[in-house]
């Protein structure tokens, strides 16, 4: 792995696809002891989690469904700090467990939002799952049950994140290191 130049800035290796594979191993893993002879319903927020969500859903072994909402709330590197509503929820989710599936949480605020919104559905019990969580940067108390890596406060691109749209298809995850 070696440095590469997304659009107008440098991002450096900082999390390898081995790395990566095994962690979302365990966090499905634990899922499967959790939910045994349950039927989840894994709620996937598009599009940067979809990478992530493909893969975990391959070591999944419970009966499941999934279903995709899309909530946006990014501009180039930084959050706008308002959440949108982009694709709404178009499946009954009351009496479900729900496990939201998001590929990085930063202030949380994007999860807060999701999450007292699908608590009007009446769902039996709303989890979160994150690739990555970037526990510094935590702006509310959020409970995040499944975390397959927490971060320091870097941007970063790759494996389904993205700069500009840029970058998703990644294998590895890279971190800025310059502009220029």
């Amino acid at each position: 792995m070696s440095k590469i130049k997304v659009l107008d800035k440098v991002f450096a290796p900082s999390i390898p696809a081995s790395e990566i594979k095994q962690r979302v191993a365990e966090v499905a893993a634990q899922i499967n002891r959790d939910y045994e002879g349950e039927s989840p319903l894994f709620l996937v927020v598009l599009n940067g989690a979809f990478v992530f969500a493909a893969d975990l859903m391959r070591e999944i072994t419970l009966p499941a469904e999934v279903s995709f909402v899309k909530l946006a709330s990014y501009s180039g590197v930084a959050s706008t700090g308002t959440v949108r509503e982009v694709i709404g929820l178009n499946t009954d989710i009351t009496n479900h467990h729900i496990i939201i599936v998001e590929d990085i949480v930063e202030s949380g605020l994007t999860m807060i939002h999701m999450v007292e919104t699908l608590k009007k559905q009446n769902p039996r019990s709303i989890e979160i799952c994150s690739l990555l969580v970037k526990p510094d940067r935590l702006k509310v108390d959020l409970d995040i049950k499944y975390v397959a890596m927490n971060i320091p406060n870097d941007f970063i691109l790759g494996y389904g994140l993205d700069y500009n749209e840029q970058g998703r298809g990644l294998k590895d995850i890279y971190t800025l290191v310059s502009e220029e």
